[in-house]
């Protein structure tokens, strides 16, 4: 004893056959004879006494009654140890990480759950479960059940399916990296889910999401990472589907997504306000990124944040204007025109813009001074020809200057400290369009070109300081 430890070792740490405690008691405890420690365990599941034996208390250890989060993380749990400790020692755990451990079977899972009366979240990624014999004989043990991450487990949706039951109360079900290929549809199961993650699995077929749509409650997708390039979805008269009615929140990341068509697709959502979709072959081509998500924006109506960055009202408009112009040419040779009576876009052109005609309606039909050249990714360094302003100072009298559209705010910045001798830094640029009076636009972002934000001919840039 003294050779191990010091004069006090009353708190030292010690690891013993991998797990980590804390020395809370070191002497006799009689009637066994030597020197013995008394130790708190890190592992909450480890350990047979709370600090006393046989009547007399030794030490006392913290109270794991209070605990209602915790994580034992490859601590190589592989059951729950003596009948009704978990119960005794923490009652009231409601999130609990089990995550790469030794267990093996659902069985080992329900009697330590069946302890934990108010567990709500409990990860279990990293284990490989067997399939109970009789799932519903479980369903007891997880009644409160709310969040489970079963990542990594190499569970599939059959195995999922099956063992559902047992969780009837479930919202979250995190399911990544599993080697999922296809999904069925779930049967008297997972009605409450409002979120599901199949993420990093192996599904190819868009339309095997169709197996989940009809899920009542269910809020939030996520399918990043995957190898899905299209889906269709059945529309009815208001141009909406009827499948995945709740369905506000969708994440697209990492897929094979290269047609406009499968983005024309996700406006038929008629609830879906927020998408995430980058890293996907659309996304990641040579064209301007800018005008890819002001693409984005116009193809789908209700969204509210694009690649988790929000849609303000401006941002929206400007994307749909842009869009009815960029299309316009397009539109006249396939039929439309701007006499409502007589405007009949052929079949092809709405499949390929179905929101078109909405946003004439919105807007009113693009004139020719408006519609842009038919190649509508073609940047060309087109001349602006603008007027510069300083509202401030009444004696600079205007400059007219022709500017290519191309060029930064940034640039723009350099080409006024030139003529008006003020430091860029202290400049803030905005501008009036001639078709919109009495409106004046931020140009806030230095980085962006002056055809980001839209501006023509005979508009007036406001120059302060």
């Amino acid at each position: 004893m003294t050779e191990a430890f010091s004069s006090d070792p009353i708190g030292r740490r010690i690891i013993c056959d991998g797990e980590y405690a804390t020395v809370r008691y070191a002497g006799p405890v009689p009637p066994t004879p030597g020197i013995w420690l008394g130790v708190e365990w890190d592992n909450p599941l480890r350990g047979k006494h709370d600090g006393s034996h046989e009547g007399t208390r030794y030490f006392t250890c913290s109270q794991l009654n209070t605990l209602f989060d915790i994580s034992v993380r490859e601590c190589m749990v592989s059951c729950a140890g003596h009948k009704g400790v978990i119960k005794s020692s923490c009652p009231n755990i409601s999130i609990l990480n089990l995550s790469k451990n030794l267990l093996s079977s659902w069985e080992n899972v329900a009697d330590i759950a069946f302890q934990l009366q108010k567990l709500k979240t409990l990860d279990l990624s990293e284990n490989r479960l067997s399939l109970p014999s009789n799932p519903s004989s479980l369903a007891s043990s997880f009644g409160t059940l709310i969040v489970l991450s079963l990542n990594r487990t190499g569970v599939t949706w059959n195995e999922v399916s099956q063992c559902a039951v047992m969780w009837p109360a479930l919202e979250e079900l995190y399911l990544a990296s599993n080697n999922i290929t296809s999904l069925k549809r779930p049967m008297n199961c997972l009605q409450s889910l409002t979120l599901l993650d199949i993420s990093n699995n192996h599904i190819i077929d868009g339309n095997q999401l169709h197996a989940i749509s009809d899920l009542p409650r269910l809020k939030h997708l996520n399918i990043s990472n995957n190898l899905i390039s299209s889906i269709k979805f059945l529309a009815h008269h208001d141009y909406c589907t009827e499948s995945f009615t709740s369905l506000s929140s969708l994440s697209v990341n990492g897929n094979n997504i290269s047609q406009w068509s499968f983005i024309n697709e996700l406006n038929k959502l008629s609830n879906l306000q927020s998408l995430n979709c980058q890293n996907n072959p659309l996304m990641d081509s040579d064209k301007n990124p800018e005008t890819i998500r002001q693409l984005v924006i116009a193809k789908i109506a209700r969204l509210n944040i694009l690649n988790r960055t929000e849609i303000l009202p401006q941002e929206r408009k400007g994307a749909e204007l842009d869009y009815r112009k960029m299309f316009g040419t397009e539109w006249l040779k396939s039929g439309g025109n701007r006499n409502a009576d007589l405007n009949n876009p052929s079949m092809e052109f709405l499949t390929e813009h179905p929101r078109y005609n909405e946003l004439i309606e919105k807007y009113g039909a693009p004139d020719d001074a408006e519609i842009k050249q038919p190649e509508p990714f073609a940047l060309k360094n087109q001349l602006l020809t603008l007027t510069i302003m300083c509202p401030d100072k009444p004696d600079q009298k205007p400059i007219k200057k022709k500017l290519p559209d191309s060029m930064t705010v940034q640039k723009v910045k350099g080409l006024l400290y030139r003529l008006l001798k003020v430091p860029s830094s202290e400049l803030k640029l905005s501008y009036e369009s001639s078709k919109m009076e009495g409106r004046e636009i931020q140009l806030e972002n230095d980085l962006k070109p002056l055809q980001y934000y839209s501006m023509e001919n005979g508009d007036c840039v406001l120059v302060r300081w």
